[in-house]
């Protein structure tokens, strides 16, 4: 079979394809969840839901994206990167507008769900696309969608609360209307999945040989680790900051604004931080200044959220970094395209397990101790082991 190879101009359209479909996709991976967060005490409500059921459902984000994370490869090598975003835009966006009118706990959990599997499939696939469209520029473009992702994670934190407010206080429509926002990430995707080339499909292997030597791998592991502590505080604060400071005697409002905060500062910082860590060798030092800055956030929390909330939500925000640097630092270490799949796949799935427990644990000890003291001094001392293996995973090694 001859394969004729593609020309210039065709070749500029659909890499200027692939960057709107990366920043599409990016600003729907955090909707889904930083939407509810403002809102979490109204749901509960609503829907009879304890504490320990909502550490639940804060946990739901982790699970599906470990046992859905999995099988984004092989779905890859079906149906090609674009082919397998464009079905997890699909059930984002169908998630996202049954759910509002689930009618009980099981229900909602459920169609969470299936919005984040969804996501699961684009947060393994993204690295994937920028190693494959654009290998001269992975940490320029890595901060492009972390930007996105950060956007798209303040602006739901920042007006679902006033949406709320806008149809009548209905916590239903407040969530609901981000099924439109996923729904327009669909069309470039649906065209990038024409644009099957030996170039964009990853040759990933069938066999288990491949995920056999990652898991003897120190430095998948290191990458795994740190990737499953920095999502286990990140999923934790996503659906329980607002609460912790509505708890203080914050405004329903403000917290929700408080919370958009640590986003928000990801937008530019996400965007400096994986150009400049895309161009070292070694990341680790930047590993450990990052979770610094989360330490001292969990610690003023600890001490009063209402003390200083606005210095608490920005040092908060640096420490998100750590974020866009995992996924820097996934498509550094591996040495070709097919090698990041695997890494991406195993650090997020692997991380994502590792990550359940805490956002449940959360919920149990706010339910049973009535206080934030416990589940804050918890989070502080994660971000020591976390800055470890931030510190290992950062060397200047290869994978493949």
């Amino acid at each position: 079979m001859t394969i004729t190879s593609t020309p210039p101009r065709t070749k500029g359209r659909i890499r200027v394809l692939a960057v709107v479909g990366l920043v599409l996709a990016a600003i729907n991976l955090r909707p889904a969840v930083t939407s509810l967060g403002p809102v979490l005490e109204e749901v509960r409500a609503s829907l009879g839901m304890s504490a320990a059921v909502a550490g639940l459902l804060t946990s739901v984000p982790a699970l599906c994206f470990a046992l859905v994370g999995f099988t984004a490869p092989l779905l890859a090598r079906r149906w090609g990167t674009g082919g397998v975003i464009a079905l997890g835009m699909t059930a984002l966006a169908a998630g996202l507008t049954v759910r509002p009118f689930a009618g009980g706990t099981a229900s909602f959990i459920a169609l969470t769900a299936l919005a984040l599997a969804g996501i699961a499939l684009a947060n393994v696939l993204l690295p994937v696309v920028v190693k494959q469209r654009f290998p001269d520029r992975v940490g320029a473009m890595t901060g492009l969608y972390s930007v996105a992702l950060n956007l798209g994670a303040s602006t739901a934190a920042a007006v679902t609360v006033p949406l709320t407010g806008a149809f009548g206080g209905d916590w239903r429509w407040g969530i609901g209307v981000w099924a439109l926002v996923a729904a327009s990430a669909l069309p470039a995707w649906v065209l990038l999945a024409r644009e099957r080339t030996p170039s964009t499909t990853p040759s990933v292997p069938v066999t288990a040989a491949p995920a056999l030597r990652l898991t003897r791998n120190p430095i998948a592991w290191s990458l795994a680790v740190y990737f499953g502590l920095q999502s286990t505080v990140a999923y934790v604060i996503m659906g329980w900051l607002p609460q912790i400071f509505r708890d203080a005697g914050i405004s329903a409002g403000t917290a929700g604004l408080l919370f958009a905060v640590t986003a928000l500062l990801g937008v530019p910082l996400s965007f400096v931080l994986s150009a400049v860590a895309g161009r070292l060798p070694r990341q680790s030092g930047v590993a450990v200044i990052i979770g610094l800055f989360g330490l001292a956030g969990y610690a003023g929390l600890w001490a009063d959220p209402a003390a200083a909330p606005w210095l608490w939500v920005v040092l908060l925000g640096v420490a998100n970094c750590s974020f866009p640097l995992a996924l820097t630092m996934i498509a550094l270490r591996g040495r070709d395209t097919a090698t990041v799949v695997r890494l991406s796949a195993f650090a997020q799935s692997t991380g994502y397990l590792l990550s359940i427990p805490g956002p449940i644990a959360v919920g149990i000890l706010y339910e049973h101790t009535g206080s934030w003291k416990i589940p804050l001094a918890v989070l502080a001392l994660l971000m020591v082991p976390q800055m470890i293996a931030g510190f290992l995973a950062g060397r200047d090694r290869q994978i493949g």
